[in-house]
C-alpha cells in the first residue's frame, strides 16, 4: 500500500494558509518559494501570474508530495501594478485604482507526484470608490498595504472602498476555493 499523497504549500502567506485550511486541507509543509517576480517585458498581468505561480510550485516539488503555488497580480488594462513596497508605491497605486475597476488575476498550479503541471487562473473584477486625499492618507497610516499586490489588502480596511466585485472574492485575498479544491481533489487529496 502506497504512503497517503503530502500537501506541499509553496508560500510563506499567512492568508493562504487559512484559507486552505477555512476549506478543510491540512499542509504537511511550507515551503516559501524565492523567485524572481520582476515582470518580462510586455508580459500581461494573467500571464505573470501564471508563470509565477508555476514557477513557486516548481520550488516545492517532490515525489511524494502534491506541490500547490500561487500568485495574485492586480492589473489595470495591460499594466501589471507592483506589491507596494514604500509608501510611495502604494500612494500610486492607489492613485490609480481611485474610482475604477481593476482585474485581479490569482493563478493556481499544482505539482502532482510524477504528473505534468494542473494550471487555473482565475479573474476577478474589483471596483472602487474614488478616493479622497484624506482616505488614502488613512490607508498608507495603516500600513495594510504592505507587500499587498495593487497596494491594498481587501480582506481589511480596504473593502470600505470597494463598491462591489465580479468573481471570486477568495481570490482576491490570494486563493480561490473552487478552483484550488477542485485542482487538489483532481491529484486525488481529500478535504476532511
Amino acid at each position: 500500500m502506497s504512503a497517503p499523497l503530502r500537501l506541499v504549500l509553496a508560500s510563506a502567506s499567512p492568508r493562504r494558509l487559512a484559507l486552505l485550511q477555512q476549506i478543510g486541507f491540512t499542509l504537511d509543509a511550507i515551503v516559501p518559494a524565492e523567485i524572481d517576480e520582476t515582470p518580462l517585458k510586455d508580459e500581461l498581468p494573467s500571464a505573470l501570474a501564471v508563470r509565477l505561480a508555476r514557477g513557486k510550485a516548481q520550488v516545492a516539488a517532490s515525489a511524494n508530495a502534491v506541490a500547490l503555488g500561487a500568485d495574485t497580480v492586480v492589473g489595470l488594462g495591460r499594466r501589471i501594478l507592483p506589491k507596494a513596497e514604500t509608501e510611495a508605491q502604494a500612494r500610486a497605486c492607489l492613485d490609480l485604482l481611485s474610482g475604477r475597476a481593476h482585474r485581479v488575476f490569482t493563478a493556481l498550479c499544482v505539482i502532482p507526484p510524477n504528473a505534468p503541471p494542473r494550471e487555473r487562473v482565475v479573474e476577478t473584477r474589483v471596483f472602487f470608490k474614488r478616493f479622497d486625499a484624506r482616505e488614502i492618507e488613512s490607508y498608507i497610516a495603516s500600513g495594510e498595504w504592505e507587500g499587498k499586490a495593487g497596494g491594498y489588502a481587501i480582506q481589511g480596511l480596504a473593502a470600505r472602498y470597494v463598491t462591489h466585485i465580479a468573481g471570486s472574492y477568495s481570490a482576491v485575498v490570494g486563493l480561490p476555493l473552487y478552483e484550488t479544491a477542485s485542482l487538489l481533489e483532481s491529484c486525488g487529496l481529500r478535504a476532511r
